[in-house]
């Protein structure tokens, strides 16, 4: 891989982006399965189709709508992707994770990263919101892997407060008071696309592992890597391999994290408000 061109279509898109806008946001939103919807409750300043960015890849996903939005929260604009991109659509670690890149190129500081996962701890239930503290990146190829962009930051990274312990405590706070039910947790990455085996869910369960997905934790060790603050939302749209006696579907995902958006929404939203004070 040609690591320079690489930094060159950051430059492109980032520019691109900037072009279209009157605004600098410094917050971005990446939106999971099913929690697109978060425009439609918001003032909408503009919408940029990923096929209208140079170098960003397509989401092939049911539920990702493919779209660069900025809107504003209580009169704070913010990036928000509608869809992110995955190992198992057949991009590489670095296409994965080229938008974290640009939004990094556009001074964006915080990073809010919503998934949706598949429940491991046993106190667990579909519907309920989990507070990422900390991951599993075992299965993740390294995005940083290459020479080290150094534009972005050091060769080594740390990992040891990749998701900020301030918006965790914070994010708990605001669903307290909003009544949302919520877990702490961490979230294990897998390449997918086929969901795991019963297995493997004991395996991570052993290991520690809350619940668990396919996304998220690229995005979080570039946004890292990048200098960003990191906040992560996972919507525990089922209970994982083997819990439940039934198989596993891409469409109970889509619905579950659908059923219970506006309770994201609403925590996302007081977030974000929350911030700019």
């Amino acid at each position: 891989m040609d690591f320079q061109k690489y930094l060159d279509k950051v430059d492109v898109a980032s520019d691109s982006i900037r072009m279209r806008l009157n605004c600098v946001p410094k917050i971005a939103v990446i939106l999971g399965s099913g929690l697109s919807d978060i425009i439609n409750h918001s003032d909408i300043i503009a919408v940029i189709p990923y096929s209208d960015i140079p170098g960003f890849p397509l989401t092939t996903v049911k539920g990702h709508a493919g779209q660069l939005a900025v809107i504003s929260i209580g009169g704070v604009s913010v990036y928000v992707m509608q869809g992110r991109f995955h190992y198992y659509e057949g991009y590489d670690e670095y296409e994965v994770t080229f938008p974290i890149r640009v939004l990094a190129e556009l001074g964006v500081e915080t990073l809010l990263l919503t998934n949706s996962a598949g429940g491991i701890d046993l106190e667990m239930t579909p519907g309920m919101l989990m507070l990422i503290t900390d991951h599993f990146s075992f299965y993740c190829p390294s995005p940083l892997r290459g020479p080290n962009l150094e534009r972005f930051g050091t060769r080594f990274p740390d990992q040891t407060f990749i998701y900020t312990a301030e918006y965790v405590e914070r994010l708990k706070s605001i669903a307290d008071r909003l009544g949302i039910p919520y877990k702490t947790g961490v979230y294990a990455y897998m390449r997918g696309p086929q969901y795991e085996t019963p297995a493997e869910i004991n395996a991570l369960r052993m290991m520690g592992a809350s619940a668990v997905g396919m996304s998220t934790v690229p995005e979080a060790i570039v946004a890292s890597h990048s200098g960003m603050k990191i906040a992560a939302i996972s919507c525990i749209s089922n209970l994982a391999s083997g819990m439940s006696g039934q198989a596993l579907t891409h469409q109970e995902v889509v619905e579950t994290a659908a059923s219970v958006a506006q309770n994201t929404i609403k925590l996302i939203s007081a977030f974000v408000s929350e911030l700019s004070k």
